[in-house]
Order: C-alpha cells, then sequence, then structure tokens
C-alpha cells in the first residue's frame, strides 16, 4: 500500500456558480448513477445554488424523497403511478422501492415529465436540473431525442445531470 505524500499545501477551490452550464451523463449497469447524482446535489445546496431533480419512470415512496426536502430541493416524480397519486402518503407500499410500469404504459408520464423538465430548465429559477432515468426514457424512444440534444446544446447555464442506463451516442 502506497501513500500519497503532500509535501507542501494544495488548495482545492470550490465551486464558481458563474461557471455553471456543464452536462453531465451519468450511464453505465450496476448501480449508483441517482446516488452520483444526488452527491452533486448535496455539493450544489452546500454552495447556495437551487436544485431541482425530476425523476422520470419512477413512482415510489423513498427515503432521498425526504432527505433532499430536509436539503431544501425537490424531487418530483413522473412515473405513471406517481403522477395518479395525490401525495406520497397515498404509496401503498411503504418499503423504498421504486415501481417501473411497462413501457407503453410510461410513454404519457414521460412526454409529460419532459414537459415539465424544460419549463423548469426555462425557467432561471434553479442552477442544477436532475433529469433522472432521462438516458433510460431517451433509449425506449419514450421522448424525442432531437428535442432533447437541441436543449443539451441551448440551455445556457444551467447544469444539467442526465442519468440512466443506456444513453444514447
Amino acid at each position: 500500500m502506497s501513500l500519497t505524500q503532500i509535501k507542501k499545501p494544495i488548495t482545492v477551490r470550490g465551486n464558481d456558480s458563474g461557471k455553471l452550464g456543464l452536462v453531465h451523463v451519468i450511464t453505465g449497469d450496476g448501480k449508483g448513477k441517482t446516488t452520483s447524482s444526488l452527491g452533486i446535489a448535496l455539493r450544489a445546496v452546500g454552495n447556495n445554488l437551487r436544485v431541482h431533480m425530476i425523476q422520470f419512470l419512477k413512482s415510489g415512496f423513498t427515503g432521498e424523497l425526504y432527505s433532499a426536502k430536509k436539503l431544501g430541493f425537490e424531487i418530483e416524480q413522473f412515473g405513471v403511478d406517481a403522477l395518479k397519486q395525490k401525495s406520497l402518503q397515498e404509496f401503498k407500499d411503504k418499503t423504498g422501492r421504486f415501481v417501473f410500469q411497462p413501457d407503453i404504459q410510461e410513454k404519457d408520464a414521460a412526454l409529460q415529465g419532459w414537459e415539465h423538465a424544460k419549463n423548469i430548465i426555462k425557467s432561471s429559477n434553479f442552477d442544477v436540473v436532475i433529469m433522472d432515468e432521462i438516458n433510460c426514457v431517451l433509449a425506449k424512444g419514450l421522448i424525442p431525442l432531437e428535442e432533447v440534444l437541441d436543449v443539451a446544446k441551448n440551455h445556457g447555464e444551467v447544469e444539467l445531470i442526465f442519468t440512466g442506463r443506456d444513453a444514447p451516442q
């Protein structure tokens, strides 16, 4: 085991809110994509940035929804079952599981989530916008790829984060 030897001070600069505007694509097999985006959100909130997360395909009663509220940002779910609920309390399953419905049933919910995401991005009310599972939605053809690419190219200084498996090239 080799330890890194620091021989002189190293200064690490934090985020500079004047330099936002990147597009992060977090994809691949296995776990950790949503968790990674939540880590970025945690750091952003700690730097007094305004964060909003939109979850495509997901419907469920989970701790991350409540943790986000405690940290000062909101997670909105746009899974078909989530859109049927008036509040999180209505979910009968309180185990922290997400429910993914068949793709054809999720199309309208995905389109509604995408319209909402575009409005959130254009609003300039947020510095960081996370679109959780949007890569899956794109891979399934539930929302128009060209529209998403256009927003990614012309989103201004909002930091965009796209998560999910199977991100299109």
